[in-house]
């Protein structure tokens, strides 16, 4: 419906929007056949009249284009725009700042923006994805809870206050993150959303902000002032800059699938139905891949160019290391494939990954969708790996099914091919049949993310009648799995403390996206209450960064270093791995059975983990036989032998 328009009109420029000097700001918006646009300014947000209409010329290539002179920081503005007799009038696309709510766009000066220090963050390398351990957060939920003592409660600012403590001396914020020892953090939808009214800024309100509407603009919620355009700016680059300067990259979550508004949104009032998939002969109707309403048609020349150039926007002005991108299997493979290689062109270490699925039917055709079976189209991009998921806790969305190390039977193949990241295998002939990722980067791993239960409230589901210190042992397991695996690891803000979001009854919330804050918050208490998880988290994250072994790359790597033992007993798995920086062998033994299994070594070995505590120092020797705990995991190591010099 669109191709024509796409051939006669694309647009090339990295001009749009409002582009901001002193003397001058030049406006610039593509609506290719529009009958007329205007610029319309405002002096307050709130403001219910313009103070000026200027008329905009059509240029080419279908752009609309004002220069206005002066200096205009500051200065709020929408766009009017005429399609033959409809008249709309919309928040620009490209808006780089926003008053409350987002009606109105903000001509900004970015660079009075930026903190101190701002231009001096230069990032650790990265030999490949498999280096990342993903923290996923969302910013009202890690500060809005009364355990926790933040000045600026469930607001960017948050991230920027160290030295708190919770009521047992134990350090909360970001001085938790860099003592667990997380690599990145995921920030959950962090643009401007629809669905909290930001103009009742203490009124209780939750949304995790999978509802998008200006894409380019900060979340004004999270900030002291959202009515002011310039705070919500300079107050996220706050949060990035505490957070880089704390050694800690920053991910964000983003939801170019979809709006949370469709007629009325501003990609349709500025060109009517042109970013969205169609259904219908004529197409009359709004498809709905994403289960919200609508899908954006992101094989579409300029739809293409919006996506890629936000993102390029939030990696230059922002310094934001890495994307995550919600239902990718939405997007095309193209656009995908194009925005990775303009980002790397930008920051050789960015890192991009997604779900590889879809809300609902689409009607972009399979084998352009960026799903887990295309994945071998996208080799540069990550796919969270439900397979593992599923395999380690049990159906995610069967409350009660159960997986490896919760009790399910006969699963021992399944979890071989997921610890060696879902790639074809020597060892697992089958494995070829079902796998999607080309190399071990391809997958995250995890068993808890905001969407469903929290792995503790799944494990409350599965086994009601075991002990609480039998289903944290369970826990324990599984978390090990995710950090002993190859490929990226992942785990969700609060994991680390047993992470729990009860409703009254009994029951725990599978879908928290609008619950309040009494069961989405991060209760800070918790991680005193369950240190003794805390630590063996934090330990199995610093064993897993100190060794290369558990971060290989490809798929040839993985086949020639990766061994699995055969003849285990029932239910047992492991395998040992070479080729480390460290160590000449690691051995990795997983036990979910309730009884000890007994193993033998054949000569001395150190001993980093087992099912109580994790680390990269030796916990103890073994050199004969030795016990395999019920529900728990054993990693040994034997040193390199020192030669003549000692070396």
């Amino acid at each position: 419906m669109f191709s024509e328009v796409d051939k006669k009109y694309a647009y090339t420029g990295d001009d749009l929007g409002a582009v901001y000097s002193k003397d001058k700001t030049v406006f610039k918006v593509w609506s290719p056949l529009a009958n007329d646009a205007a610029v319309l300014l405002y002096r307050s947000c709130t403001d219910e009249k313009p103070y000026r209409r200027m008329p905009m010329e059509k240029s080419r290539k279908g752009v609309w284009e004002k220069v206005a002179h002066g200096d205009l920081n500051g200065v709020y503005y929408t766009y009017e725009i005429r399609h033959d007799d409809l008249v709309e009038e919309t928040i620009d696309i490209y808006a780089r700042s926003a008053g409350t709510n987002g009606a109105m766009g903000m001509v900004i000066d970015l660079e009075a923006t930026n903190p101190a220090g701002w231009h001096n963050y230069h990032p650790q390398p990265m030999n490949s994805y498999a280096d990342a351990v993903i923290y996923e957060m969302h910013v009202r939920d890690f500060s809005i809870d009364k355990s926790g003592n933040f000045c600026y409660k469930g607001r960017f600012l948050a991230m920027v206050e160290k030295g708190l403590i919770n009521s047992s001396g134990d350090s909360i914020g970001i001085d938790h993150l860099t003592e667990l020892g997380i690599t990145h953090v995921h920030l959950m939808p962090c643009y401007d959303y629809q669905t909290v009214d930001e103009s009742q800024p203490h009124k209780p309100q939750f949304n995790w902000g999978y509802d998008p509407m200006n894409f380019n603009l900060p979340e004004g919620s999270y900030s002291v002032n959202p009515a002011d355009g310039f705070s919500r700016v300079a107050e996220f680059k706050r949060l990035i800059h505490a957070l880089h300067c704390a050694g800690i990259k920053v991910v964000m979550d983003v939801v170019y699938n979809h709006t949370y508004a469709t007629a009325d949104s501003p990609f349709n009032k500025t060109f009517p139905k042109y970013y969205y998939r169609l259904w219908g002969e004529n197409g009359e109707y709004f498809s709905n891949g994403s289960g919200c309403g609508n899908e954006v048609a992101t094989e579409r020349a300029m739809v293409r160019k919006f996506i890629i150039d936000s993102l390029i926007y939030w990696a230059t002005e922002y310094k934001i290391d890495g994307f995550r991108f919600d239902l990718m299997g939405l997007y095309d493979i193209e656009t995908i494939n194009m925005a990775y290689e303009k980002l790397h062109e930008l920051n050789p270490d960015i890192i991009m990954y997604g779900e590889g699925w879809t809300g609902g039917d689409s009607p972009l055709h399979d084998s352009k969708r960026c799903m887990k079976l295309n994945a071998r189209h996208t080799p540069n991009v990550a796919y969270f790996s439900d397979d593992f998921r599923d395999t380690v806790k049990g159906n995610n969305f069967e409350n009660r099914s159960k997986g490896y190390v919760n009790g399910a039977m006969g699963v021992e193949d399944y979890v071989r091919e997921i610890m060696c990241g879902r790639i074809v295998h020597p060892q697992i002939p089958n494995l070829d049949k079902y796998s999607w990722s080309v190399s071990p980067c391809q997958t995250v791993n995890y068993v808890e993310a905001h969407d469903n239960l929290t792995l503790w409230d799944k494990l409350a589901y599965t086994n009601p009648t075991d002990s609480i210190d039998t289903r944290k042992r369970m826990d324990k397991m599984a978390a090990a799995m995710v950090m002993l695996s190859q490929g990226i690891p992942f785990i969700q803000a609060g994991q680390e403390f047993l992470r729990s979001k009860p409703l009254p009854g009994g029951a725990f919330d599978h879908n928290s996206y609008n619950s309040p804050d009494i069961v989405n918050s991060l209760k800070w208490d918790r991680k005193s209450e369950y240190k003794d998880v805390f630590d063996y988290y934090k330990g199995l994250i610093e064993f897993r960064k100190a060794h290369t072994a558990l971060r290989m790359s490809t798929v040839e790597e993985v086949g020639k270093n990766m061994k699995f033992f055969d003849r285990m007993a029932q239910r047992v798995v492991g395998f040992a791995l070479y080729g480390d920086c460290e160590l000449e062998e690691i051995a990795v033994f997983l036990n979910p059975s309730p009884e000890p299994v007994t193993l033998h070594a054949f000569s001395e070995l150190n001993v980093y983990i087992d099912g109580d505590r994790a680390g990269n120092t030796p916990l103890y020797t073994v050199n004969d036989d030795y016990t395999l705990n019920p529900y728990s995991v054993m990693v040994l190591g034997r040193p390199y032998a020192k030669n003549e010099d000692g070396e």
